[in-house]
């Protein structure tokens, strides 16, 4: 067994190690019938009577589960646990950032992103929170870009997770520092009617066809009670700055919601995932649309979020105000909505191209 350092105090009670070959947690402790009723109530515990230890399968959160069993008391952690402490640390070390972002009511996406680039900035530098300087987080940053080769966007929410965090919650000024850049100006890619429709044919389950239907219009994390099936509207809770809004529901979209809703019977999310009580994941819906794209022999570089983007393209193609396109999709300015204007060809298809012109002298 490898070297043991104490947890608390020197004199330790309780012993953790890791059977490496077995991939088990280990337990063991001088008999003391309090220390068993603690072990017994961590799920997965198995007493081993010839080696006098307590065993745990080394699955995700049984280190945590067990030290908090053992919450006071004095413990050792052999060394090969190392990563794992490290892991439970940095966890203890941003509740209190989950805290204050909930308490803000920051949207569950934008909790999970603060939590997830703080957890990877800690992981790369190897310091504690309180220990961070601004080289750190500047040395960071460049890797991400250098690196990861992350784009424009995904940088300042990177940069907004550890302003957030060090600036807020730890009161750190240097933090201020660093200022957000500003976006690539990238168009989006759109499908044409005829692309939408090709994808759209090809998904035979009537689930995923109704999921890439309303992702057309609307999203996912609806409920059953958010179609109103007379005024054919979609009711969009809390989206983008927790804003709610309404958006189109199409005939041909509720004729297939529907059948979708007579088959599967959805109760708490329109579209519950494999547990019923989680609407169902984002990664699962783009391995739907993916498998359509695919399907449809359809090779744009696009995404299931390209469905939101055409949309509103043909909105536009169709002659619908712009005013009435940013309310459906919910855009705060009517500039972020104007971008669409510079992928429909609307207007640009009643521009002659002066090459046909020249053209016709040599037909």
């Amino acid at each position: 067994m490898q070297p043991l350092f104490c947890l608390q105090g020197i004199m330790a009670s309780v012993r953790i190690s890791k059977d490496i070959q077995q991939g088990k947690i280990l337990v063991s402790f001088s008999y003391d019938p309090k220390f068993v009723a603690k072990v017994k109530t961590i799920e997965g515990h198995r007493w081993h009577p010839d080696k006098k230890y307590w065993s745990f399968p080394c699955s995700q959160g049984i280190l945590k589960k067990i030290l908090t069993a053992f919450t006071g008391e004095k413990i050792n952690i052999d060394s090969s646990l190392q990563g794992l402490m490290k892991e439970i640390e940095i966890n203890r070390s941003f509740e209190d950032l989950r805290r204050e972002l909930i308490s803000r009511k920051y949207s569950p996406k934008t909790v999970k992103a603060y939590l997830h680039y703080n957890k990877v900035f800690l992981k790369a530098v190897r310091k504690r929170p309180e220990e961070i300087t601004n080289a750190d987080i500047r040395n960071h940053l460049f890797h991400l870009v250098e690196n990861r080769k992350i784009s424009t966007s995904t940088l300042n929410i990177a940069i907004n997770a550890l302003k957030f965090y060090y600036g807020i919650i730890l009161k750190k000024d240097f933090i201020y520092e660093i200022k957000r850049l500003r976006r690539d100006k990238k168009l989006p890619v759109v499908l044409n009617r005829e692309e939408v429709a090709e994808i759209l044919s090809t998904v035979e389950n009537i689930k995923h066809k109704t999921i890439l239907m309303l992702v057309y219009s609307a999203g996912l994390r609806l409920k059953p009670e958010d179609i109103d099936r007379e005024r054919k509207l979609i009711h969009i809770r809390g989206a983008k700055g927790r804003k709610d809004r309404y958006t189109l529901l199409s005939n041909t979209a509720l004729n297939t919601l529907i059948d979708y809703r007579r088959e599967y019977k959805p109760h708490k999310w329109l579209f519950p995932g494999m547990k019923p009580e989680r609407c169902v994941s984002t990664r699962t819906v783009q391995a739907i649309f993916r498998h359509a794209k695919l399907k449809a022999g359809i090779m744009k570089e696009v995404s299931v979020h390209s469905l939101r983007h055409s949309f509103a393209t043909h909105l536009l193609e169709q002659e619908t105000d712009l005013r009435y396109i940013q309310e459906l999709l919910g855009h705060k300015t009517s500039k972020t909505t104007e971008i669409y204007t510079h992928v429909s060809n609307r207007d640009l298809k009643k521009i002659q191209n002066p090459l046909d012109v020249l053209g016709k002298g040599y037909d």
